[in-house]
């Protein structure tokens, strides 16, 4: 792959290039994707939306809209470091092409604060809500109605495959592109692949899936735009990362791995003491011990450690990626920038620990248990009203229930599968206290 290319301006609908050199230098090309991102009511929404703590009512417990701007300073930073490093190794870049390191951290700065778009109430239960509902639960019976690459869409429903396919809205009788440059697009799209097979090798990119069967096209057009690297073992369902991907997968990593974990420690889920020793662990190299000293509350000592980390971590994603640029160029690099941290070992005791102490607090898995009903509810229903809708069997009911769904989510000249995806998508783009009120609405326990 070639950075010249992978840097591409083109944005959905254009009929040519764009040039970095043709663009405003007071407003960046690749700024505009941020900007277009930050005031859409889709980014607007994670306000409340779950991070780690669903519904809660704490001031200073990250929301997905506090995680993706968190997410997304640190990766400008990420970007802007590697970007320097990128232009001085190849000065063509900026003399011939007109790139600047800035463009780096642009690029990765929209595509991280896009990173969590797409994911539904309550967190990561509320995909597995979604999938679950086809794949043990009423949806089951709409299988014999899909193709079978539709029907993993549906019971492996995927927050990073709803991202792509909110902010293209390339799917029939969808619109509101958000118009994001090939570039950002690419960035975002940590795992380039359909939905089957699943799984299909070891490598990092083939983890998950990234785009939904109606976004094939689309999604094709802007990897043929970018030159990426089709997948050498399954060339015909996806391709390798574009290399900037890395280091928005690992500003997200950086995040949910410190600032989940100093969530739990103001939440009291862990004890500060202990927390502040794994701390510690990662920062004996800069951490300065006489003005650590001299911090008096537990706020000031988490802070101060908690920004000691990130920077650390940042140096070490940089230098990481670096090393590894041209097996990263060349499709070759199967696995995440901080699974060769040399704090790895620090990483996984963290984690391990926000697992038992935190997601698996009673606190979460009871709220979780509320979202899986929520979003059972509300698929049910609306698919049952749709469903009774083509079949001329509409109940009053089924008509009030409808008049619900917003206009661009219906289509009565849908085929089964996208009539289906729409409704997920609609409900995705709920938050978890819309979707709590439209369930008590349907319930009858609003009253």
């Amino acid at each position: 792959m070639h950075w010249e290319q992978l840097l591409s301006l083109k944005r959905q609908g254009d009929t040519s290039k764009r040039l970095r050199k043709e663009q405003d230098d007071t407003r960046l090309g690749f700024e505009v994707d941020y900007d277009r991102i930050i005031f859409s009511s889709e980014f607007r929404i994670l306000q409340d939306k779950t991070q780690v703590i669903p519904l809660s009512k704490t001031d200073f417990v990250h929301t997905r809209l506090t995680h993706s701007l968190e997410v997304s300073v640190v990766g400008r930073s990420i970007g802007r470091l590697v970007g320097k490093k990128i232009i001085e190794k190849y000065p063509h870049l900026k003399e011939v092409h007109g790139y600047q390191l800035n463009d780096f951290g642009a690029i990765v700065a929209a595509a991280c604060l896009a990173h969590d778009i797409g994911n539904p109430p309550f967190g990561h239960s509320g995909e597995k809500a979604i999938g679950e509902y086809f794949a043990t639960g009423n949806g089951q019976k709409y299988q014999t109605h899909v193709t079978t690459k539709e029907w993993q869409d549906l019971v492996d429903f995927e927050g990073n495959a709803n991202g792509f396919s909110i902010l293209t809205s390339s799917r029939e009788g969808v619109e509101g592109a958000l118009r994001l440059s090939y570039a950002t697009l690419g960035t975002f799209m940590k795992y380039p692949k359909e939905s089957l097979p699943k799984k299909p090798t070891k490598a990092i990119c083939d983890k998950k899936y990234g785009f939904f069967q109606q976004d094939v096209a689309f999604f094709k057009e802007v990897a043929q735009e970018l030159g990426l690297l089709p997948n050498k073992e399954l060339p015909d369902i996806g391709y390798v990362r574009h290399p900037l991907a890395y280091l928005v997968e690992a500003a997200d990593d950086i995040c949910y791995t410190i600032i989940d974990f100093e969530d739990g420690i103001k939440l009291g889920l862990i004890e500060e003491d202990f927390a502040l020793e794994y701390l510690i662990k990662l920062v004996q190299k800069s951490i300065d011990s006489k003005k650590y000293k001299e911090l008096i509350t537990k706020e000031d000592r988490i802070s101060y450690l908690r920004a000691l980390a990130i920077g650390s971590l940042i140096n070490d994603a940089v230098s990481i990626f670096l090393e590894n640029e041209k097996a990263i160029l060349q499709g070759e690099f199967n696995v995440s920038l901080m699974d060769k941290s040399q704090y790895k070992a620090q990483i996984t005791d963290i984690i391990n620990l926000s697992v038992k102490n935190i997601y698996q607090s009673k606190d979460v898995i009871e709220k979780e248990i509320i979202g899986y009903k929520v979003i059972h509810t509300l698929l049910d229903t609306f698919i049952t009203a749709y469903v009774n809708n083509i079949n001329n069997k509409c109940t009053n009911f089924d008509v009030l229930v409808l008049n619900l769904l917003p206009k661009k989510y219906k289509n009565s000249q849908s085929t089964v599968y996208l009539q289906l995806l729409n409704i997920c998508q609609f409900i995705s783009l709920l938050t978890d206290g819309k979707a709590i009120e439209m369930y008590k609405i349907i319930s009858a326990t609003k009253i």
